[in-house]
């Protein structure tokens, strides 16, 4: 039986939608519900994903921003019966540990990528390693980024990253803007991989890191590695699965 939370991103258009579901359905209480039905955009899922993570419901997307590749697509009417046919896909994140300018260390989660980015007019100077292998021993860039499979067709296609499928057990390195040198087009690791970026001169080029919508200021250097202990739960419709998603993608991208 499907005992469904409903939580709504407090946009405008989502005022009457938010009166409309919860006359039409029942709202269980988040502790005595096993889905939570995340009725907003792909960031309001990437939030919520992280909010509610200690309580290892489902989550059932009903897109009302404007892509909404994680989310499915919006409807007023059976929604309970379109999460009882869904089906159910797991995806887990990136784990950051993140050393500030001061010492400071800093954690946090990304479900769609981590991204380096300067703070400032000048470009940044970036190790990147993966393990004990170095990668790129100097970057000039903009920044440089970390993707999953699941977020590999978001900021990372937009930078000119590789698409990943699902399966793929990797992740992308994808520089941001790259100056010199010019050709390093990334790199795509295991998803094993330990990686890390080291700002080389944390004086005069500051970067920050981004953890989907985290932003950690003046970083000296980052380790980043997929946790496979976190697994979200997400439903999707049956002909509306992340995997068909990505596929869409690639066919369009050749």
């Amino acid at each position: 039986m499907i005992k469904c939370h409903f939580i709504f991103d407090n946009i405008k258009k989502n005022k009457k939608i938010k009166k409309s579901f919860l006359k039409k359905y029942k709202n269980y209480p988040l502790n005595l519900s096993n889905t939570v039905a995340v009725v907003g955009g792909d960031g309001y899922m990437l939030h919520s994903l992280k909010k509610y993570q200690k309580y290892n419901k489902a989550f059932y997307g009903i897109n009302r921003g404007t892509f909404g590749f994680l989310m499915n697509k919006f409807r007023a009417k059976n929604i309970i019966k379109s999460i009882s046919k869904a089906k159910k896909f797991y995806i887990s994140p990136l784990q950051i540990k993140a050393v500030a300018k001061n010492g400071k260390i800093f954690k946090a989660i990304a479900i769609n990528e981590v991204s380096l980015l300067r703070q400032s007019r000048q470009t940044a100077s970036l190790r990147v390693l993966s393990g004990k292998k170095i990668l790129i021993k100097k970057l000039i860039c903009d920044g440089v980024l970390v993707s999953t499979p699941a977020g590999s067709t978001a900021y990372n296609l937009s930078v000119g990253g590789p698409i990943l499928s699902l399966n793929s057990n990797k992740l992308a390195i994808t520089p941001i803007s790259p100056f010199r040198p010019r050709r390093w087009k990334g790199k795509i690791v295991a998803s094993s991989s330990t990686i890390e970026i080291k700002n080389l001169n944390t004086h005069k080029r500051s970067v920050s890191v981004v953890a989907d919508n985290v932003e950690i200021r003046n970083i000296k250097n980052v380790m980043i590695k997929m946790n496979n202990k976190i697994r979200f739960k997400l439903l999707y419709d049956k002909n509306n699965s992340l995997t068909k998603k990505i596929k869409l993608e690639q066919s369009m991208n050749k």
